[in-house]
This record gives structure tokens, sequence and C-alpha cells, in this order.
């Protein structure tokens, strides 16, 4: 009997599908790294009885490196990373030990079918799969296919049935452009982000983020949050005057008049206007009008209008809400969370998702509504020929889900319903008037019919007060006209909402990657979320900014990232070459490179403005082994010892506390050891500062903690012991 060997991009997505084709009637077991399991049934494939086993990865299998020494910031030119340093692929997460684990499995089958998620990254990892399964596999008879890929947009029984009867084959073009992203990401990040890093790290003791990272779309979207700001430090408040006028509608009621001139921005000619109006005892009506008008249902829901909403009304961060949905979305319960599209295609079942629904406590009547009547049919949005717009799969309630991910449900299945509910209908009556030589209006709309709004009542139209019955030539006594005195107002910092609106415009980042670029700048320091999920830059990001704007703004505009997304998506289409593209742009950021690297006094000088020079910055701690003097413990990321008398600095253990070791000295350098502490209850040893930066021994690895210790404990070499016997043990690890 053949075997077919089935691979899903998640442990519990590989539950789900065979649990689907099985019929419930498969075995399963824990594999070999004891984090993904394989699940094993007997059915048919090509018109054969075959044995089925469904397993999974974690994400992707393997990771892009550089080789030996390149990896090492210290051995290695950063502008030797553009072309001169060899890459190669490694496992992305070496103690899941998955390239094993995938070759005892696939060893022996005779067909590999792929059930990874239906994107560009899914797609390459299809490939790395297929790169590790291959070798093993039982060799394919000529002409045989043995390699199939599953497309499917949500796990349920027909989606994935109908996957499983028309399998096709991977897409190598769309892995290619994942490839040449992945190599453009990390041989420009990091020779940028070495450069930077180490000669701003080595100047100034307070920039408090451990990496000044730079890349190709963090910058950008960076760049974004800092010219907002740019726009508010600058902003002049001007001061202008508003007409107001209230007239007597009857006796218990009044109207309040908008001036149609808006605002005028001298005072001298408000109070003209003022004069001429305020003595009029009465408003002429000047027309009336009344207008059926319709708010539209949306569109649609993709990612990024589901990142939009939120992160501005359920106060989700991006990162969050995009995984809340991946979640949702194995578990069943809505449809794939990638997708650029706003278009169901005219054979969507549109009514199997909405019949799911019938029996919701919440929208049980709507539902049963649509049904009855008939639902309409969605607004024809944009098809970007991936997946399907993001839709409610099955019902389900908050018990079930927990509060995070229901919120995001809810808004998913009220977005859906009211895609297929009738736009809402209204009535806009407006008054004109005239008083004096002034004209003004008055505006009131009345529901004729709320549509969609019942499922969405957060998008209802306000409710206002009707406007009285009138026709031209009546007249309306005047209540009061007054002159109001107000100023223009900065613009607010982006909230993330408007940042994703931003970076979908000009195209920075993916549906899949924005969430990751936007936590990365909160993550470096480089911004900070404050109320409302407003994005407020730091003085480093600030500065930043400014600097690349200073050397080459193109560092930081949107517009060459923007471009290399098209070529990217070129290469995904077939339409460029994957060698090309990579060698074009690679060089042009190499150009880029050395132009910084030559320029960099000019974003030093804004450093110099906002940042402490490190002999400025810390508390004197323990002394150097060289001159004696007392070394500045300096605890802003990255936490190091700096002597300013010899101009050197010592990196220390991150994420715990120094302080100084019983004043004893270590026996090879001199320097004075400091006991490192990561918690109450965590580890705690001393070490040499010295040592731990310029290891004295051959089998002694830098950043280790070279100490002396129980040889079992600490990786150190006989005669490091021997050399440093004479001191007291180190403190003991509760």
């Amino acid at each position: 009997m053949k075997t077919v060997l089935m691979v899903a991009e998640k442990p519990s997505l590989a539950q789900s599908i065979a649990k689907i084709l099985s019929q419930g009637n498969m075995s399963s077991h824990k594999g070999l790294n004891g984090t993904c399991s394989v699940h094993e049934y007997t059915g048919t494939f090509a018109g054969q009885t075959v044995r089925f086993k469904m397993t999974s990865v974690c994400g992707h299998v393997m990771t892009l490196d550089f080789l030996g020494k390149y990896n090492k910031w210290d051995k290695v030119d950063p502008a030797e990373l553009f072309s001169q340093a060899p890459t190669e692929k490694k496992e992305a997460n070496p103690k899941l030990n998955m390239v094993k684990f995938l070759q005892v499995e696939g060893k022996g089958c005779d067909y590999i079918v792929l059930w990874l998620d239906c994107d560009k990254e899914g797609e390459n990892i299809c490939f790395e799969v297929l790169d590790t399964v291959l070798p093993v596999m039982n060799q394919a008879r000529s002409n045989e296919k043995t390699v199939f890929r599953a497309r499917f947009s949500s796990i349920t029984d027909t989606d994935i049935c109908n996957a499983m009867a028309r399998l096709g084959e991977p897409d190598h073009n769309e892995a290619l452009s994942v490839d040449a992203r992945q190599e453009l990401d990390l041989r420009i990040g990091c020779a940028f982000t070495r450069f930077q890093t180490k000669y701003f790290q080595g100047k100034y003791g307070n920039l408090d983020s451990s990496l000044i990272s730079f890349g190709p779309c963090q910058t950008p979207t960076l760049g974004f949050c800092v010219e907002r700001h740019d726009k508010i430090q600058s902003f002049k408040p001007e001061t202008y005057w508003v007409l107001q006028a209230k007239v007597n509608a009857d006796k218990d009621r009044s109207l309040l008049l908008d001036w149609d001139r808006v605002r005028v921005f001298d005072r001298e000619i408000a109070q003209m206007f003022l004069n001429m109006t305020k003595s009029e005892k009465e408003a002429q009506v000047e027309a009336t009008s009344k207008k059926e008008k319709a708010k539209q249902r949306p569109l649609a829901l993709n990612t990024v209008e589901m990142l939009r909403v939120a992160s501005s009304s359920l106060g989700m961060g991006p990162q969050h809400a995009m995984q809340t949905a991946e979640r949702l979305y194995t578990q069943g319960y809505i449809s794939y969370p990638r997708t650029e599209t706003t278009h169901y295609p005219e054979n969507f079942d549109l009514k199997g998702p909405l019949r799911q629904q019938a029996n919701h406590p919440y929208w049980a009547d709507t539902v049963k509504q649509l049904l009855t009547e008939g639902i309409n049919r969605p607004r024809k949005g944009h098809d970007a020929g991936d997946h399907p717009p993001i839709t409610p799969m099955r019902s389900a309630t908050e018990a079930e889900l927990g509060s995070e991910a229901w919120r995001l449900y809810e808004y998913i299945t009220r977005h859906f319903i009211a895609t297929i509910s009738y736009d809402c209908k209204y009535l806009q009556s407006s008054i004109s008037f005239r008083i004096g030589p002034e004209h003004f209006t008055c505006t009131g709309k009345t529901v004729i019919s709320p549509g969609f709004t019942e499922i969405m009542p957060w998008q209802s139209i306000p409710l206002e007060e009707s406007l009285p019955t009138c026709q031209r030539g009546d007249a309306f006594s005047v209540g009061e006209v007054k002159l109001l005195e107000k100023q223009t107002t900065p613009p607010d910092y982006l909230t993330e909402a408007e940042l994703i609106t931003l970076m979908e415009k000009h195209g920075i980042g993916t549906d899949a990657s924005i969430p990751v670029h936007i936590n990365n700048i909160c993550q470096r320091n480089y911004v900070t979320v404050e109320s409302g999920r407003r994005l407020k830059p730091t003085n480093l990001g600030i500065v930043l900014v400014h600097g690349y704007y200073k050397i080459d703004a193109e560092l930081v505009l949107p517009t060459i990232r923007s471009a290399v997304e098209k070529q990217l998506n070129l290469i995904a289409q077939g339409k460029a070459d994957y060698r090309q593209v990579l060698g074009h742009t690679l060089d042009i950021f190499k150009r880029k490179f050395h132009y910084f690297v030559d320029s960099i006094a000019g974003m030093d000088e804004l450093m110099e403005v906002s940042f402490s020079p490190l002999a400025a910055t810390g508390k004197p701690l323990s002394r150097c082994g060289k001159c004696h003097r007392f070394m500045k413990y300096i605890q802003a990321k990255p936490s190091r010892l700096h002597c300013s008398h010899c101009d050197e600095t010592y990196t220390l253990p991150q994420n715990g506390t120094i302080k100084l070791y019983k004043e004893l000295r270590c026996p090879l350098d001199d320097f004075e050891l400091v006991l490192w502490s990561s918690g109450s209850r965590g580890k705690s040893y001393p070490l040499c500062p010295y040592c731990a930066n310029h290891p004295p021994f051959r089998d002694m690895k830098k950043g280790e903690p070279y100490i002396p210790g129980p040889p079992a404990l600490l990786p150190v070499s006989p005669q490091a012991w021997a050399a440093m016997s004479a001191l007291t043990p180190p403190a003991s690890t509760p």
C-alpha cells in the first residue's frame, strides 16, 4: 500500500484537516520533536487505496542567514554583506528539530500533498518542505506526478474536501519572490543596522535601545510617524472668527444655523459682518430642499481594513489582532485572514455562512429576515486574485472564544452580515436663510430605512431633530447672532489605523507584514503607543529619521521600497527575473550605504544635541584594570561599563542587574569583578568585564560568563580554572 504524506502549516490545522478528510477515523501520535502530531488513516488517492499521514510544520522550516564569520559583527566590514557575504538556509528553530522530523515521517512515502497557508509565505514554506522531504521519499516512476498543492480559504468540510478534489502544484515564482525579499531585508538591514549601532552606541550612553536598526520597510514606517510629529511641532495656531445665528422655530425650539462663509481670519471684517446682522429681527427663508440619500453598506472585509478597525475601535494592536485572527482561522471560526480582496466571486456561497448565524442570540432576527426576504449582493470591490474576503465560517459565543477573540470575531461577523444587507436610506433636508446680507444654512436627517446599520449600529445616522416645514419667503424670528473666536488646531499624532492606511497607500509591506513593521518600531523604542493607540516618536526615532533625511532622503521615503515591492510582485507573477531584481536592488542600496557611511557626521550632529556622550553617562561602579580608575555603569540598553580615561567600553549580560562583587579583582587582568543577577529567583554570577569581552582562552566564547566557578556549571577551561582558583566561588544559583 502506498503512502501519502500531507503537511499543514500548524499542528492545529493538521488535526482539523485530517479529522475532516478521515471523517474522524484516524489514529494520532506525537512526532519525534514532541510538538507536531502525526494523524494516520486509510483512504483513496489517485484511484488506489493508500495510507495517509497528515502532519505539520510550525511556520517556516528554514531561515536565511550569513555563513561563518559574516555573522560576527567585529570580524566583517558591514559593506561586505551586500555581495561578498555568502548566505545559507538553516533551521528556523533548531529546538524543534523540524528537518529530522520531516525526513523521518517522509521516508518511504510515495506522494506529498502540501496544505500550507495559501499566500506567498505559504508557497515559500512548500518548497522548504519539499527540499527536506523529497530526497527521502520513494523514487517516482517516469512522468508520475508525486507533488501536489491543496488550495483552500477556510477550515470547513466543504472547502477542505473541494481542495482535496482539485489538487494543483506549488507556485515556484511566488516562493522565489519571498526568497528575494528575505535576502534583500537580510543584507540591507544587517549592513545598515550593524554600522549605525556600533557607531552610535560607541559614542552615546543614553540611546536606550539595544539595537539601532534599519529596515527597508521599517524605516519608511517610522518616517510616516515622524513626518506627522514634525507637522505638529511646526504648527502655528491661527485665530479665526465664526458668525453663529439662532432662529426660533416655535416657542420651545430653536435652530442653530451654519454660516455659509464658514470662517474669517480678520477680526475687523468679522466684526463688520456681526454689525450687519445683529440688528436684524427676522431670518428670511431663501430656499428649502429635501433629498433621499443612501449610506452604502461596507465593502467585504480584507486584512488591512480588519487591522484598521481592530486598532481604532477595538483597541487591539495590529500584531495582536493578526495573531487573534489566525487563531480564529485555525479553529475554523473564520476564513483565511490574510487577503487583499474585497470582492466576493459570483459563485461564492453567501447563504451558507449566513445560515450558520441563524440562531445566534445577538443577530438571529436580522439573519432570519435576510434569509426570508433575500440577501443583497455585496458591492463590487477589488479582486486581488488571492483569497475571498474574511468571512465567519461558523457561529460562536464569547464563552467559547474568550473576550479578546470574541470582540474581533463579533466585528468580522457583523461586517459580513452588513455586506449582504441593504443600504441605509435617509432623507436629508436643508433650509437656506438670509439674515441681512449674510446667508446661513440648517440641515437635518431623518432615517427612512436603517438597512445595514441595524447590524452595525455605530454606523447609524445620528438622530437629529427634523426641520420645520416651511417655504421660500417665510420668516423666522432671530433669537441671537454672535461672534465666536476660535483657533486652528494642529493634527494629532498618527493612530495605528492611519499608519496602516499610509503603508497600504504607498506599498510599504504586505497585508501579512504590516503588523510586524509597526511592532518593530515600537519594540526598538522609536515610537511609544499613547492613548487612543496613537504613535508618538521618541527622541531616538526623531533623530534617526531627521538624520536619514539629511544624508539621503530616499532611505526613509516610501518611494524606493514601493518600487522594490512592485518588482517582487513581478517575480511572483513570473514577469521579472529573480537574480536581476536582487542584483539591481542590492547595487542601489550598496551605493547608498557607502554614501551613508561617508556622510554619517551629518546624523551625528543631530545625535549630539539629543543624547549624552558615554563619558557623561552612568554612575561609577568598578575599577578598570588598566588605569585603575572607576568605570561608569550605563544602565540604558545595552547595559555596559565605560572607562572614560581609556576610552574603552565593555558590554555586559543584558536583562539583569549589576553590582560590585566583594571588591575582588580578576587575576588575569586586574579588573574588578561585578555580580550579574537576573532577578530575585534567577541566576546570579560574578564576571570579569574584560574577560567577558576578550576571551583569554581558546575554548571560551565572547559573551559567556568567564568567571571562576564549578567546572560543571560554566564553560571554563582547565587553564582558566587554575588561573582563577584563588578567587571566591560564585554566588549560588537558586
